[in-house]
């Protein structure tokens, strides 16, 4: 009974923790917030937003968020749900395109209002190269600063993952 949850469990950290593990949260506009006054496709540029990633919306009155489509985004039309709580968080679940604007007075037209794309899957990890019989130095591939992270939490995923898989392994 004992090895049959021991497996159980391996397979959901094989599934479900990556998606945990690899997810980043992304305050819009950083410090500045949500507000008007922001570059946030500036903000935006050079980042790059997966499944699972969180958009957080802080801001204060009179500032509010409207997710919108496409057509929402480019005629500043708010449409859909109000989030005016001041610290919204948004999930991002599927891929492709993501539209958020304010829907107070102008301020979309003055440039409060955010586009981003959502890609479907994370950054895939390099194969461990086999030992050779003579090591050789060659420099480490460096990892763009946005993967920077996601880098570092899927070494320690695996390593996890080496170590269930040998508990699972010794069980039997």
């Amino acid at each position: 009974m004992g090895s049959n949850q021991l497996v159980a469990f391996a397979i959901a950290a094989i599934f479900v923790l990556p998606t945990i593990a690899m997810a980043a949260e992304y305050v819009v506009g950083d410090n500045n917030g949500w507000k008007t006054d922001v570059n946030y496709t500036e903000w935006a540029s050079g980042k790059v937003f997966y499944v699972g990633d969180k958009l957080v919306f802080t801001y204060g009155p009179p500032h509010n968020v409207y997710k919108v489509d496409g057509a929402g985004f480019k005629d500043c039309k708010p449409s859909g749900d109000l989030y005016s709580t001041g610290n919204d968080t948004f999930t991002l679940m599927k891929s492709g395109k993501k539209w958020y604007i304010c829907g107070y007075n102008d301020h979309c037209q003055k440039g409060q209002k955010l586009v981003i794309n959502v890609e479907s899957n994370g950054p895939v990890p390099a194969p461990i190269p086999a030992p050779t019989a003579t090591p050789t130095a060659t420099p480490s591939p460096t990892p763009a600063s946005n993967d920077s992270y996601r880098s570092f939490v899927l070494s320690w995923y695996q390593i996890f993952l080496a170590a269930i898989v040998t508990m699972v392994v010794a069980a039997f």
